[in-house]
C-alpha cells in the first residue's frame, strides 16, 4: 500500500508534470523562442537536499502564493496542495502578478504537527537560507526509517488555507 501511494500519488504526477512542460517547451520553442523545461522534483543536493531550482520561490515571485511558516508555497486557491513544474525562457511574457504577503500569521499547525519538529515556525525571509525555518534533513530520516508510507504531508494536511470551505 505504502508504495503504491507513494508510486501513484508522486512518482506519476511528476512524471505527468514534467511531460507537460516537454510538451508547452517544444511549443514555445516552435514560436521561435528558447525553452528550457525544469523537472517537477529532481534533486540535485542530497547534502542540502534540494532542486537546481526553487519552483516555490519562482511561483512565489510570480505572485501565486507565499511561502508559509512549513517553508511550502500556500496559494490563495488551495493552500499548500500544489505541484510546480517551470519553463525558463526567452519569450516575452506579461507581469501579472506580485508577490502576496504571507497569510498564515499566528497560526502554527504545520510547525505544531510534524513528527520531527522539522519547522522553526519563523515566517520566510527572501535574504534568508531556508535552513532557518526548516530542517530538511530530519523529513529525510523521518520518511526512510521512521514511517511505513514513505511520505508524510502531515504539515500539507493541517494547512487551514487548503481545506475545502
Amino acid at each position: 500500500m505504502a508504495v503504491n501511494y507513494r508510486h501513484h500519488g508522486y512518482d506519476i504526477i511528476n512524471r505527468r508534470l514534467d511531460l507537460l512542460a516537454s510538451r508547452i517547451s517544444s511549443q514555445i520553442q516552435n514560436s521561435g523562442y528558447e525553452a528550457l523545461p525544469i523537472p517537477a522534483s529532481e534533486r540535485y543536493d542530497d547534502e542540502r537536499i534540494c532542486a537546481v531550482f526553487s519552483h516555490k520561490l519562482a511561483a512565489h515571485l510570480a505572485g501565486h502564493g507565499w511561502i508559509g511558516k512549513s517553508c511550502m508555497l500556500i496559494t490563495p486557491e488551495a493552500g499548500p496542495r500544489v505541484r510546480w513544474i517551470t519553463i525558463l525562457t526567452d519569450a516575452p511574457l506579461n507581469v501579472t502578478g506580485t508577490s502576496p504577503d504571507e497569510k498564515c500569521g499566528n497560526c502554527t499547525e504545520c510547525v505544531d504537527i510534524c513528527p520531527v519538529s522539522a519547522f522553526t515556525g519563523s515566517a520566510f525571509k527572501e535574504d534568508e537560507p531556508r535552513e532557518t525555518r526548516y530542517d530538511a534533513s530530519r523529513c529525510e530520516k523521518y520518511l526512510h526509517e521512521g514511517t511505513k508510507w514513505e511520505v508524510c504531508g502531515l504539515c500539507v494536511y493541517i494547512c487551514p488555507h487548503g481545506r475545502k470551505k
